[in-house]
């Protein structure tokens, strides 16, 4: 089954070894993805709001090079550092999900390769 790589230009994925998104047959996998704006630097600096819309952001574009849309995703995966942030996360993600409603997990964790970073969100799809 033919495997498609997709990059989003993060400086990071030459140097970890990933891709942004993978795709093979029916089913699109999306890596962890950071608050990184256009010209690499942390967006929305201290806004899990922002962060999360921008996380969102770069899932859309990586999912829609792979062939599918938002509507295909069917999990997504919210890391906050901040747990006390998932309202803030949530209203982002439910203005993109309202009527997709994946299944979603909110977790927190540690902490982020960049201390800036508030939110990471990983997304799975299957497409037609």
């Amino acid at each position: 089954m033919p495997r498609t790589l997709i990059s989003s230009g993060s400086y990071l994925e030459p140097e970890i070894g990933f891709s942004r998104a993978v795709r093979v047959g029916q089913f699109i996998a999306v890596a962890g993805t950071a608050p990184i704006a256009a010209a690499g630097a942390t967006a929305a600096l201290g806004d899990a709001y922002g962060q999360t819309i921008r996380c969102l952001e770069i899932i859309r574009e990586a999912v829609a090079e792979a062939g599918g849309t938002m509507a295909n995703i069917i999990r997504t995966r919210i890391m906050l550092t901040e747990i006390s942030n998932w309202r803030d996360a949530a209203r982002a993600h439910g203005e993109v999900f309202r009527d997709i409603r994946p299944a979603c997990t909110f977790v927190q964790v540690s902490g982020f390769i960049d201390p800036a970073w508030l939110v990471e969100i990983e997304a799975d799809c299957v497409v037609e």
